[in-house]
């Protein structure tokens, strides 16, 4: 079996922080989404059910969940934070892509989210 690209996937992880500009978002906070896609090398963990062949998601979860706590002015902060946190804490990641998304900013008219899409790789 030939095996192609490995990604390992996080979506609509939610969670209330306190990022933005306007001071209002730093005192009331808010609910915000992260979306991640993990490129590696899990052909260990494809032949062999062995978890120490890929990179745990448990573990992607725990970095996010950190770094969404620490607070930012900008999605675009909190996005490169969070990539390179991962990185760091992961040597098997080839490329990732983390997206942070802000549900119900404060931009003077219904909106359900606003997001910022990062891309990176090692």
């Amino acid at each position: 079996m030939l095996i192609g690209n490995q990604i390992i996937s996080l979506s609509g992880l939610r969670f209330y922080a306190f990022h933005g500009v306007d001071p209002q978002e730093t005192v009331v906070g808010g609910w915000y989404s992260v979306d991640v896609d993990i490129e590696t090398d899990s052909q260990l963990a494809v032949r062999s059910d062995d978890l120490n062949g890929t990179v745990n998601y448990a573990l992607i979860a725990d970095v996010i969940k950190r770094q969404m706590q620490i607070r930012s002015a900008l999605l675009e902060h909190v996005a490169g934070r969070i990539a390179q946190s991962l990185l760091d804490s992961f040597a098997g990641i080839l490329k990732l892509t983390v997206t942070v998304r802000k549900e119900h900013p404060p931009v003077g008219m219904p909106c359900r989210d606003a997001g910022f899409t990062l891309t990176v790789t090692k």
